[in-house]
């Protein structure tokens, strides 16, 4: 129903419309594990006392305007109507493994009911059973980077109880941040305008190619079917829910192995190779060498990665301020037979590739193309375009960077940290979130189309197994 809008009201940004529509009415869901038994009143007591009270986005409702337009406006908030406390084991089949219940919980509501519009957009549930807490949160409310912000500015280092976590950028190189240290010594009287040119053609040439195909993939050429293809409707379809579990010690070393590669260069490496072993599993010799699927990548854009300051974040005028800010790439996957291939090689192409997609301006045409077309068009032809990009491809994976250190809440240490979230027309989207010299990657399919998501994490798996043990040789010699 429509409501009057009143001065103290705030429009909602246009990401944050987009993720409203029912197409792509999309919710997070991120997974904290838990050492010792919950108890509830600490757990109350800690949120009362965190950031997520403080916070304008939490304490709104979402109205609709008599124009139509969604507005945050103010309300108290009853804690709880948003803590959901269940005390039973949450599997269905009997079974005691406690990830196997929590991932069967998280599959569910996937694809279930939406969050109130009588209460704020966030929920957050007590697994006494399994001791975990599930954060269930609007992502109108922010996107991944804001909302690990909010959430561990409620925790502290394990040991230190003043210390809040830290975030490295464990994606980026320490040879090109030691190149780019150098560079700021020799001072800009050495800077090479013949290098500046040939870079500003490579960023236009590049840009050029990458929204070309950026634009038909989203206007008229979808991928070829597979065992892995999603389409109009699948985001209906039951799900099921798997995690690939990785060292970051193992990424570092294949890393080492290939000159100036970073940690997206290997995983999306452990990604084209562990998707080339499922579908050959799958569909031995049905696909030439080579063959080709697109993956969706989400890429941050704002100024400073990592963990933010919440003053930082909520500042109107801050380069890295609060919501929504991120555009898409297209991650172009080549199938290739594994037996005899050196699987450094999957790394070193999609190095190649990133690098390639690293110099053009493809995020950000996605991102601004999505902000006028809401803007000028409204939220319906926006997420029917959206939609229809979603359709286009195979598979949506994005990668958030989590606390270096191990992280209690209160005095209960935290065992592990996962994401992911609401189904898409994708069967396959995957999460992946590092805590603590770990990653793990959520793996939601579409039961129907993939069966085995158990299998394709050990895919993952044994491919940067792999690749490990070919670059500790390589680093030995």
């Amino acid at each position: 129903m429509a409501s009057p809008a009143t001065d103290s009201d705030e429009p909602l940004t246009p990401a944050g419309r987009l993720f409203l529509r029912p197409e792509m009415n999309q919710i997070i869901h991120c997974v904290l594990g838990v050492k010792n038994p919950l108890d509830i009143d600490t757990v109350k007591s800690q949120i009362r006392d965190s950031f997520l009270l403080k916070h304008p986005r939490f304490c709104s409702l979402l109205v609709v305007d008599r124009r139509g337009l969604e507005r945050w406006r103010r309300t108290s908030v009853d804690l709880d109507r948003h803590l959901i406390v269940v005390d039973s084991p949450v599997n269905s089949n009997g079974c005691s493994d406690d990830e196997a219940a929590v991932n069967e919980y998280l599959a569910e509501m996937s694809i279930g009911a939406g969050l109130s519009l009588d209460k704020p957009l966030w929920e957050i549930h007590l697994l006494m059973a399994h001791k975990c807490v599930v954060f269930r949160i609007h992502h109108a409310l922010g996107d991944g980077m804001s909302l690990m912000s909010m959430l561990l500015s409620g925790c502290r280092k394990v040991g230190e109880p003043d210390a809040v976590p830290s975030i490295g950028p464990v994606s980026g190189s320490s040879s090109n941040r030691r190149k780019s240290r150098e560079g700021e010594r020799r001072g800009w009287r050495e800077y090479c305008y013949w290098d500046a040119i040939v870079g500003l053609v490579g960023v236009l040439w590049f840009s050029l190619v990458y929204v070309v195909e950026f634009l038909v993939k989203l206007l008229c050429v979808c991928d070829r079917e597979t065992a892995i293809s999603g389409g109009d409707g699948v985001e209906l379809w039951p799900r099921k829910l798997a995690t690939a579990r990785f060292s970051l010690d193992d990424m570092k070393t294949v890393k080492k192995a290939i000159n100036d590669a970073t940690i997206n260069d290997v995983l999306f490496g452990v990604i084209s190779y562990g998707l080339s072993r499922y579908l050959y599993h799958r569909t031995p010799n049905a696909w030439q060498e080579g063959f080709q699927i697109t993956g969706l990548a989400m890429v941050n854009l704002r100024k400073q990665p990592g963990l933010q300051e919440l003053s930082e974040l909520m500042r109107s005028n801050s380069e890295s301020s609060w919501g929504n800010k991120f555009g898409f790439i297209l991650l172009p996957v080549k199938y290739h037979k594994t037996s005899g291939t050196d699987p450094l090689l999957y790394v070193k192409r999609a190095k190649v590739m990133l690098d390639r997609k690293k110099q053009s301006l493809e995020a950000h045409f996605s991102y601004k193309t999505g902000y006028y077309v809401m803007t000028y068009l409204g939220s319906k032809v926006a997420g029917l375009l959206n939609y229809r990009i979603v359709c286009n491809t195979s598979f949506t994976i994005s990668n958030v960077v989590g606390p270096q250190e191990a992280i209690a809440i209160g005095d209960n240490p935290v065992t592990y940290v996962r994401v992911n979230s609401s189904s898409l027309p994708h069967a396959l989207t995957m999460h992946m979130l590092s805590y603590a010299g770990r990653a793990d990657m959520q793996i939601l399919v579409a039961k129907d189309i993939i069966p085995d998501p158990e299998f394709l994490a050990k895919c993952f798996e044994d491919a940067l197994f792999e690749m490990k043990e070919a670059a500790s040789t390589i680093i030995q010699t």
